[in-house]
């Protein structure tokens, strides 16, 4: 584990940054011809860093740059083991300057700086590795095609990728999308959150430093209008990849509908339940995964277990140590590694959660709520993304697991029984991507992470399913047959 510093150190580096604030394009960083941007810092409401934002001027030259560098092949038909080779240099350099992306990390985005120093940057240098090891184990395959032909199935990178990003995981959900994107060949064109900008750019820098060659990650700051849609329009880019909200990864299919049909891969939003069935044991482990999948990142997570769906025999015992367990979670400065939960991303973002609540606190945070909802009350239907569990008593086991799917959403569920039948059948029975059996999670670098019904569309992060969604298949067909046999076709 990490060793973590003092609040005071903390604050110490942080008063010591010297962020990155213009685009980067073709390997350097340059001043964009959009308006500038503010960045502010949740916690303090101040602006820390003004950002020059890219327009759509900007997106053409990026498109450009990384066209040509995916024509020129200098990564994309490099052998794997030396884009391998540079990845890993890439994950020294981040695990070189870890600690002051993690501080950028914390004041760009209000999250605590425990979970930026124990999560976020070490699950963004395992991400980067993971696909970065892959790259020269992925195997092509031969198909059945007799003794009169040879079939080849490859893959060859898909080309230009546009990848949006969120701002709740600004680094970790770069890492999903560039990790395997990059491993496979591809060009990378990243648009972060207005609101995060800050460690996407410094990212970049590093990974021209590690040997990325110009054109082939870049990274345009901007909102959705000026940046976003450019993208998702431009007839040049060949693949977008998106996480975000549901509303706005449907603007992405139009734009793929009105240009060039490039590939579409979302990643959007959840209402996840944590279902409790009546025999599920250790209900002090129980408790503590429900906290956690609720209230971590301050329940601005896609796959935040909103919804605490539990047997009615259990219900007051489970919620005495749901409670007992939330008491622990302190709230406050995002550079106090004492505390849990930090700041919300911004003011509107407040408003918004605030407006479910009766007492939802003042300035940048919002008190931690467990409130009791019935399954037709709009606080179980809707993505909230703050630190709120809805609670909603089920009178058996069936009727929960009903419950479980009465949403329009699919990303994650957790199911908590002693019974591993029973487990495994709900598991089965829940439409989601990841479903976890007597804990909270989204599996690990390995697994597939993706969502059902309005959580996903297009393919999946994480897994070796991430690094095929940057390829496309192509088979190559020989023919063997001897033409002195006149009548064969290959």
């Amino acid at each position: 584990m990490t060793d973590l510093l003092t609040h005071e150190e903390y604050k110490a580096i942080a008063d010591t940054l010297t962020p990155p604030r213009t685009p980067f394009i073709d390997g350097k960083f340059r001043a964009g011809s959009g308006p500038a941007m503010a960045s502010v810092n949740p916690a303090t409401q101040e602006t820390w860093v003004e950002i020059s934002t890219a327009s759509a001027a900007d997106v053409d030259l990026a498109v450009q740059k990384a066209r040509e560098a995916f024509d020129q092949g200098h990564w994309s038909r490099l052998h794997p083991s030396q884009r391998k080779d540079v990845l890993i240099r890439l994950c020294k350099l981040i695990t070189r300057n870890r600690r002051e992306l993690a501080v950028m990390e914390s004041v760009d985005s209000g999250k605590p700086i425990l979970d930026c120093e124990t999560i976020d940057i070490p699950e963004t240098i395992h991400c980067i590795k993971w696909h970065a090891e892959a790259i020269d184990k992925i195997y092509d395959q031969t198909g059945p095609a007799g003794d009169d032909a040879i079939a080849m199935i490859i893959r060859e990178p898909v080309g230009v990728v546009a990848a949006i990003l969120p701002w709740n995981f600004p680094l970790l959900m770069m890492a999903w999308k560039i990790g395997p994107a990059l491993a496979a060949g591809c060009s990378v064109i990243v648009k972060p959150a207005e609101q995060t900008s800050v460690t996407a750019l410094r990212l970049a820098e590093l990974a021209h430093e590690a040997g990325v060659p110009r054109g082939v990650l870049q990274v345009l700051p901007g909102d959705g209008p000026s940046v976003g849609e450019p993208l998702g329009r431009h007839m040049d880019v060949d693949m977008a990849s998106f996480t975000g909200s549901t509303e706005t990864g449907r603007r992405f299919l139009r734009y793929a509908a009105d240009s060039n049909l490039k590939k579409i891969v979302l990643e959007c939003g959840g209402k996840n339940p944590a279902v409790v069935f009546d025999d599920a044991e250790n209900l002090d482990h129980v408790a503590e995964h429900v906290v956690n999948a609720a209230f971590w990142n301050a329940g601005q997570n896609c796959s935040a277990a909103s919804r605490l769906i539990v047997h009615k025999s259990v219900k007051a015992a489970l919620m005495d140590k749901i409670e007992a367990r939330l008491r622990d979670y302190k709230t406050g400065d995002p550079l106090d590694p004492a505390n849990h939960i930090g700041a919300l991303i911004d003011a509107g973002h407040c408003k918004k959660v605030r407006s479910y609540l009766k007492d939802g606190g003042k300035g940048p945070y919002v008190t931690p709520q467990i409130i009791e909802i019935g399954a037709d009350d709009i606080r179980a239907k809707e993505e909230i993304f703050g630190p709120v569990l809805g609670v909603i008593e089920a009178a058996s086991n069936d009727e929960a697991l009903h419950l479980a799917n009465q949403t329009e959403y699919g990303l994650a569920a957790s199911v908590f029984s002693a019974n591993t039948r029973r487990a495994l059948r709900a598991a089965r029975e829940i439409r989601a991507g990841t479903v976890t059996v007597n804990c909270y999670g989204e599996g690990d670098a390995a697994t597939p992470f993706g969502g059902y019904k309005q959580s996903g569309f297009g393919g999946r992060d994480n897994g070796l399913a991430a690094h095929d969604q940057y390829t496309e298949i192509k088979t190559i067909w020989i023919d063997l047959s001897d033409p002195a046999d006149g009548d064969n076709v290959g």
